[in-house]
């Protein structure tokens, strides 16, 4: 038990150095592929629009952060999540139907398990740079994800709302959007981001206060 708990200590506060090489190319030839396959290019050019400038970003951070082992396969997962998404429209992923399907759910839930998981798997990287970079007291180190994953999931849906509405016609934009007829979808969103990050951070505290 002594040495499994050890490995996991070490995957979890181990640079990723190793691992960015395998995660790069394997995300690039997904992405290209989602690219040439997908059922609508115009959707997953859009979708992906903040998907490089993402990566740019995430670039510049790890040499600014060393990000550890666990925050990198977080990003990571994401990321294939997003693009895998934006290959089919989220309103008409297949998992989604699969998932609808086999558990008589009301509609493709896909995106709504996207929302959840931005705040559970971004959450984390964000507390480490807020933690163990900054250094910040630790109730703002836990505290500022969960408003930043809030923030972040507000902007996305205003971002979103402004392409539809500007450059979509109608039915399109509906589409893009991927309400699927529930009015309060936005807000169902940002909440299950919020949840993911207090699940993830709830974890982490834990976690961390079972090591020390």
């Amino acid at each position: 038990m002594a040495i499994k708990a050890e490995t996991e200590q070490n995957f979890i506060y181990s640079q990723a150095v190793p691992l960015i090489p395998i995660y790069s190319v394997l995300f690039i030839v997904f992405w290209l592929y989602t690219g040439f396959t997908t059922s609508n290019f115009v959707n997953w050019s859009l979708e992906n629009t903040l998907t490089i400038p993402f990566v740019i970003l995430l670039y510049y951070m790890y040499r600014w952060h060393k990000f550890s082992s666990a925050s990198v396969t977080f990003i990571f997962i994401f990321l294939l999540l997003h693009v895998y998404g934006s290959q089919y429209t989220y309103p008409e992923n297949p998992f989604g139907y699969w998932l609808r399907d086999t558990f008589n759910l009301s509609r493709n839930h896909f995106d709504r398990i996207v929302h959840f998981c931005f705040g559970l798997l971004l959450a984390y990287p964000m507390f480490e740079i807020f933690n163990d970079k900054l250094r910040l007291q630790t109730w703002l180190a836990y505290l500022l994800p969960i408003q930043l994953i809030l923030s972040l999931g507000a902007l996305y849906e205003l971002v979103e709302w402004i392409v539809a509405d500007w450059f979509l016609p109608t039915h399109k934009g509906t589409s893009f959007l991927g309400i699927q007829g529930d009015l309060w979808d936005a807000q169902k969103d940002m909440g299950l981001g919020v949840l993911g990050a207090l699940i993830i951070l709830g974890i982490t505290y834990l976690t961390r206060r079972s090591t020390t």
